[in-house]
């Protein structure tokens, strides 16, 4: 058996500009981190070698792979041209919550086969197969950050260039910035779940019909620039307001990225004392964000009522922890 397991992210600034409309045009960038709550998989061959058995939110258990319903097990499983195989798949945090979910879990299938298979492959090679498996061959409305996030792992500012290639750099600041940031930040499920791939396809139309929804990920990209300069600075006093500031032109890219219950629970967070946040993911629900002073997090809690979710910066990316006997070496 081989298990892996492949983090989730939070992107602070920046989003959106990773769509190839966008960048392709202007440049992108994102300012993002992963955190300790991952994606977990594990494969090995099934007891019935002319079978195919996937578990996920749903069992499934196939003669013919082609036969598959679930679309990213579908796409890579047939062009690997891998049957005969069990493969389980189990995630520290629910689908349509805004933490890049599937592509955690694109980024991890193609890790976990690869593995399967005896093939090294690097980070970089990690997160553009599975851009090409979710946006070229299974045409989601996405972009590419949480591909590459997912796949290297720790605190990153991704870089889109107009040819298409993507470059990752971590962000180099002291530990003690890295401690206080971590500390300040706080995060809040709200209950509601979206549906990502439909709220993107109308910011990718907006992107492509509307100039101002454009100058609107412009200035995104600048102050995802101010905050990787600030961090590099070891000034995170600035951070809160930039993620404000962020957010209000986020909001603006398309109609369904937030909505009344959503705005009232962000008012009522900076009039308790948070700085600045957001809504993480395409939007709609999930997860809300806010730089907010460690000893103002517990009341902040009370007025919202929302749970806290805690969470820790992780710096691994997908990463493979149990490889079993290599019993398949002579199948």
């Amino acid at each position: 058996m081989i298990i892996t397991k492949t983090p989730f992210r939070v992107s602070f600034c920046g989003g959106g500009s990773d769509m190839a409309d966008f960048y392709r045009e202007y440049g992108g960038c994102v300012l993002s981190t992963t955190i300790n709550r991952y994606m977990y998989l594990t494969v090995h061959p099934y007891f019935d070698e002319n079978k195919t058995a996937l578990k996920y939110s749903q069992n499934e258990i196939v003669d013919n792979i082609g036969d598959i319903r679930h679309s990213i097990f579908h796409c890579v499983l047939n062009e690997q041209k891998i049957s005969g195989v069990e493969i389980s798949s189990t995630a520290d945090v629910p689908s349509g919550t805004g933490l890049g979910s599937s592509s955690s879990f694109t980024v991890g299938l193609i890790h976990t086969l690869a593995c399967y298979r005896g093939k090294y492959m690097s980070k970089s090679r990690l997160a553009q197969e599975a851009c090409k498996v979710e946006i070229e061959k299974l045409g989601a409305p996405i972009g590419k950050q949480d591909q590459y996030a997912a796949a290297f792992g720790g605190l990153n500012y991704i870089t889109f260039h107009k040819d298409d290639t993507v470059c990752v750099e971590p962000v180099i600041t002291k530990g003690d910035t890295l401690r206080r940031l971590q500390e300040n930040l706080v995060m809040f499920y709200t209950g509601l779940t979206h549906d990502a791939n439909k709220i993107l396809a109308e910011q990718k139309k907006n992107i492509i019909d509307k100039a101002d929804k454009f100058r609107n990920l412009v200035c995104m990209c600048e102050l995802a620039k101010d905050m990787k300069k600030s961090l590099e600075e070891n000034d995170i006093a600035d951070f809160g307001a930039i993620l404000n500031e962020s957010w209000m032109k986020k909001r603006e890219l398309a109609g369904n990225i937030t909505n009344p219950q959503i705005d009232e629970l962000y008012e009522t967070a900076l009039h308790e004392g948070a700085g600045g946040g957001k809504l993480l993911g395409a939007g709609g629900g999930g997860f809300l964000l806010f730089y907010c002073p460690r000893e103002k997090q517990t009341h902040l809690q009370e007025k919202l009522g929302l749970r806290i979710f805690p969470f820790k910066f992780e710096h691994d990316g997908s990463s493979v922890v149990h490889i079993g006997d290599k019993y398949w070496e002579d199948a």
